[in-house]
């Protein structure tokens, strides 16, 4: 069976000269090898299928058997690593925390540690007869989310 780790050796060496970066790497018991990649630009069929060249050239030598599958980070899945958050900075997000609280906000700083949602509430300020919307700032450890998501809209 061939290892999750050699796999990821050499799918990071490939794309250490590039702007494509590993978002998921799965090796099923049943030798199938998932790889997703994502880019700041996003990722081109021809950065997909380059990459499968390069491990068929590699890994058939290895193994006799194998199912290599290369794609590109969907759009509507998941943020899986912290440079997914990064690249969409200021744009709308959903969140949805380990407690089961569902957010949605524009996606503010990212670090290792955590991130921040800039969400807006509606608030009746004391005296007031409507409420006003405020502008909030939350922050996140990772830990505490279950997903990122992010919100597409077509206007």
């Amino acid at each position: 069976m061939i290892s999750k780790d050699i796999v990821n050796q050499l799918v990071e060496e490939y794309l250490a000269g590039s702007s494509n970066y590993l978002v998921d790497l799965t090796v099923t018991p049943d030798q199938r090898i998932i790889i997703e990649i994502d880019a700041e630009k996003g990722v081109s069929i021809d950065d997909c299928v380059k990459l499968n060249r390069q491990l068929v050239d590699k890994l058939s030598p290895e193994i006799e058997e194998y199912e290599l599958e290369v794609s590109s980070a969907g759009i509507t899945e998941p943020f899986k690593v912290l440079r997914q958050y990064q690249k969409n900075k200021g744009k709308e997000v959903e969140v949805l925390t380990r407690e089961g609280k569902k957010l949605s906000g524009i996606l503010g700083e990212a670090s290792e540690s955590g991130f921040q949602l800039k969400v807006e509430k509606k608030v009746k300020e004391e005296g007031a007869k409507r409420k006003t919307t405020v502008e909030e700032i939350l922050t996140f450890n990772y830990t505490e989310i279950k997903t990122t998501k992010m919100i597409i809209r077509f206007k």
